[in-house]
């Protein structure tokens, strides 16, 4: 059973981290490395043979590889970033976004349950299986880098040698106490819109992208009607979304010039069973369509794919993290779906790993100001961990010697 220190250590550990202002900022020469360096030396203390790696000037992974020390046995990864969003203003918050203050049983600040009360869970459920005794198998502890931005340290670990040698992953992303077997795909699309330009009192001399900007607006909301009833309701993961989220077009220097070119970013949203090839091409056409109508062309690129990823409740990953949350809270948990996506759907999908997301702080509260995660809940992940990471191990043992 784990000890109240390894909790007490991982509240502190945390809010080490927070303190860390590990964003992604322009200009930055060095994001990920502070928060690295301090797991890297964590790391070195507890015994564990670790590397780390430069994925990108400034941007380091931590990847340790913890024997068990008994029986041959599975290999389980735990896995978490070190990056964080920026604050924004910070005068909109009521804290400090990067002190680590504890107050009214929280613990308040940038990256607290995005995700760094998870990684330091993850560390002290390690620790406190390693002590408990000899263990099947091994673990794998990756503190990636770039999860916020294109997911960098996922893509670089996932074409490691070492990824071939994991049998599945837990990502300890903040999901409220839900275990999340399946987590929405994403499709980053750029619509370039193409017109002619013209005087702004001669608008007939036009074919204007802004015009057509508005139709494509309404033609990707026609597009999510038509994937909804396509690929229909999944139980956690909902509905698949269209929505555009940049409008660029024109000079504000320039009020009076209709200009040639505009553009509509879209983000997509999917559910396990969508086909994603098909419903970008309907996107296209429906796009294609609604611009040609005031005489204007568009060229669809997409900038990132990431699929939607779902885990049957029978896999062994999904059970070994049902008994461990069992065990501490006394009841299994609720399904659920990521609403995003995170590093395991680049695991999954790059290494073909199995994936599920379960870790501390609530499932909405990510990107927001005043952000925090309640400080009993760090400790109930350490043990929560510690009893998965035992369960999953015990049982891919007991099946290899069958």
């Amino acid at each position: 059973m784990t000890s109240e220190s390894s909790a007490e250590a991982a509240v502190r550990l945390t809010q080490r981290l927070v303190r860390l202002r590990t964003v992604a900022a322009e200009g930055a020469t060095a994001v990920e490395t502070p928060a690295a360096e301090l797991i890297a030396e964590l790391f070195a203390e507890f015994g564990w043979p670790h590397e780390t790696v430069e994925v990108a000037p400034g941007r380091q992974s931590v990847i340790a590889v913890v024997e068990g020390g008994g029986d041959p046995g599975p290999t389980l990864m735990f896995e978490g970033h070190t990056d964080v969003v920026t604050e924004g203003d910070p005068a909109d918050w009521s804290v400090d976004p990067f002190g680590g203050e504890i107050r009214d049983g929280r613990l308040w600040g940038r990256g607290s349950a995005d995700m760094k009360s998870g990684l330091a869970a993850m560390v002290y459920a390690v620790r406190e299986l390693q002590r408990s005794g000899p263990f099947p198998g091994r673990v794998v502890l990756g503190a990636l880098c770039d999860e916020e931005g294109m997911m960098l340290g996922a893509k670089h670990f996932a074409a490691s040698e070492l990824a071939r040698q994991v049998d599945a992953v837990v990502v300890c992303e903040p999901e409220g106490y839900e275990l999340c077997t399946s987590a929405r795909g994403g499709i980053r699309l750029r619509l370039d819109l193409h017109g002619a330009m013209a005087h702004g009192c001669m608008p007939q001399e036009a074919r204007s992208p802004i015009l057509a900007a508005a139709r494509v607006v309404g033609a990707l909301s026609d597009a999510q009607c038509w994937a909804e009833k396509r690929y229909g309701t999944h139980p956690y993961a909902g509905t698949v979304t269209v929505t555009p989220t940049v409008l660029q077009g024109g000079d504000p220097v320039q009020l009076n010039v209709i200009p040639a070119r505009a553009m509509v970013g879209v983000d997509v949203r999917t559910v396990p069973g969508t086909d994603h090839e098909e419903l970008v091409e309907h996107i296209r056409r429906a796009a294609a369509e609604a611009a040609a109508a005031v005489g204007v062309t568009v060229r669809l690129a997409v900038v990132d794919d990431r699929p939607a990823i779902e885990l049957p409740p029978e896999h062994p990953l999904v059970r070994a993290v049902v008994s461990g949350h069992q065990q501490v809270h006394g009841s299994p948990p609720p399904f659920g779906a990521v609403p995003g996506t995170t590093d395991g759907t680049i695991l999954t999908r790059d290494a073909g790993l199995p994936t599920v997301v379960y870790g501390p702080g609530g499932k909405w509260i990510a990107h927001q100001k005043d952000e925090y995660v309640e400080v009993r809940e760090i400790g109930e992940y350490v043990r929560a961990y510690a009893a998965a990471a035992r369960a999953y191990l015990t049982s891919g043992a007991e099946g290899n010697a069958e």
